[in-house]
């Protein structure tokens, strides 16, 4: 593909409706009209037959925006902070008083850095910046009453216009300069807290909690809230939710243990729309790239929609049992009432709502009612192959291994000891119905894996030593049973210590009994 093909000043100048060749905005002006992206909507018929039509009707359409102004925007004002990271949002952090912190970003997407760098003076940047068009650019003002009736702490976003000559963004004020863009409070300062997170003692990101959580037993996720909020995710068609998408409330308990409570944050992705053109619809089949999931009246390809926070969802979620999915998705259908939706799309702008309002209220109602459907094959995904951790402290794994399941139970003395209670950190049975095979990680420690059981179709079971002498005690069959240790020193009671190289599979891979 020949370079020099990409579109030059692709993005719109200006998002004013009617903006004069000048730019010029005046001081006192206190909102504007105006438009998220109208280079999306500027398409064909043929155009749309093969990338899809999308949003880019909703990306044109007129909308009434208050002008951003630092000094005033919340009590105390402003300052710029640092910029964003991201590889397509143009954001960067805002300070507040008392530590506050807020987050701006551009409703429109810059994915140039998502390209190799030999790609980006190419035709294949346009394309990929077309695709923004598939996100709708206003669904995340429409979360927080859903979030608030469905029990799940959430951000407060709105709609501002950075005006065309604003310099008290730092460094961003240009990249800004002429857009709509999104403010809301970061979970950063005890000042941030909310109603719905009382108690909390701070504020963590995702690699925060997990160190926290893989050094001690006494850290853990607060598992049912988290269960509740990734089903919303799931509910708002909302994809992208890997690790780097919550932060989280922080609550240290009287007996030494400490919660994370999931906050869920940057809701681009609500609503996704992207399957409706024929390269579209070829690139988001299961086999090329299925975390790009549409939002319709049905869930769709389940492993797609889950796809991204395969991560988080392994180690956020393996405490809980098929019934807690079922009884939280049938409260979530309790609690998301015909109003409640009607009332959350009603605060799209009204030019938006009359293009798309009435289509994604049906398309959340018919959701809400396969709701239970849908959690019972999450969980099912789930279960196909689990991931178990440990933590950087000893522990001791208890496997009992039957022909129709396996039962794992987790004990940590460092637990007993922090907590004054039960050394039992983890359990949890596992059928051989549902349960393709199943991953014990040891992370730090001298840990030691007591596996027990005998039979044929037993579930197959990876085990994994990390740092630290770990022994493995067996009493039983090794049908199904595979090893690994980064330090080659995870061995069967009484046999010879293994002398393949680190990072090899050890010699325990049997599948016959002996």
């Amino acid at each position: 593909m020949a370079t020099g093909c990409v579109r030059r000043n692709y993005f719109q100048s200006d998002a004013r409706v009617g903006a004069g060749s000048d730019g010029a905005l005046a001081p006192a002006t206190d909102s504007v009209l105006g438009v998220a992206g109208r280079q999306y909507n500027d398409r064909s018929k043929f155009h749309h037959l093969f990338w899809g039509k999308h949003y880019r009707g909703v990306w044109a359409a007129p909308v009434t925006a208050p002008v951003l102004h630092l000094a005033t925007v919340v009590p105390g004002g402003l300052k710029a902070g640092k910029p964003g990271g991201g590889y397509q949002s143009i954001s960067m952090t805002l300070e507040g008083p008392q530590e506050r912190e807020y987050a701006l970003r551009a409703l429109d997407k810059e994915p140039s850095k998502t390209l190799p760098k030999a790609l980006r003076h190419t035709i294949v940047l346009n394309v990929v910046r077309d695709a923004t068009s598939a996100a709708m650019p206003y669904g995340a003002f429409t979360v927080p009453p859903l979030a608030r009736a469905a029990g799940v702490p959430h951000t407060r976003p709105r709609l501002v216009y950075v005006r065309p000559d604003e310099t008290g963004l730092g460094s961003m004020s240009e990249r800004f300069q002429g857009k709509l863009a999104l403010l809301e409070e970061k979970f950063v300062a005890l000042s941030s807290r909310t109603p719905d997170l009382s108690g909390a003692s701070g504020f963590v990101s995702s690699e925060e909690m997990l160190a926290a959580v893989y050094a001690s037993p006494a850290h853990r996720i607060d598992q049912p809230s988290f269960l509740r909020a990734r089903l919303l995710d799931a509910w708002l068609g909302d994809w992208d939710r890997h690790e780097g998408q919550w932060d989280w409330a922080e609550f240290k308990q009287p007996d030494g243990r400490v919660r994370y409570q999931a906050i869920p944050k940057d809701r681009d992705q609500v609503y996704f729309r992207f399957d409706d053109g024929l390269v579209p619809w070829l690139a988001s089949r299961p086999f090329i790239a299925p975390q790009f999931h549409t939002f319709k009246r049905e869930f769709g390809y389940v492993p797609g929609l889950l796809n991204q926070a395969h991560f988080i969802d392994q180690r956020g979620l393996a405490r809980l049992t098929r019934a807690d999915f079922r009884r939280v998705a049938a409260d979530l259908q309790r609690r998301l009432s015909d109003t409640t939706i009607e009332r959350a799309i009603r605060r799209l702008p009204p030019a938006v709502y009359a293009l798309e309002g009435r289509g994604i209220v049906a398309r959340l109602k018919a959701r809400r009612q396969t709701l239970p459907q849908f959690a019972e094959a999450y969980y099912l995904e789930l279960a196909r192959k689990p991931v178990l951790g440990g933590t950087a402290l000893p522990e001791r794994f208890v496997v009992q291994r039957y022909p129709d399941s396996t039962t794992v139970q987790i004990f940590s003395a460092a637990r007993a000891k922090i907590t004054g209670g039960d050394s039992l950190h983890f359990q949890h049975t596992y059928y051989s119905a549902e349960t393709k095979n199943l991953t014990l990680e040891s992370l730090g420690g001298a840990d030691v894996f007591e596996i027990s059981g005998d039979g044929r179709n037993l579930i197959p079971l990876l085990i994994y030593g990390g740092e630290g002498t770990d022994r493995l005690q067996l009493a039983g069959s090794k049908r199904g049973l595979k090893l690994f240790d980064v330090a080659s020193d995870l061995q069967a009671a009484g046999a010879p210590r293994p002398s393949l190289p680190p990072k090899k599979r050890l010699a325990y891979d049997r599948t016959e009994e002996e």
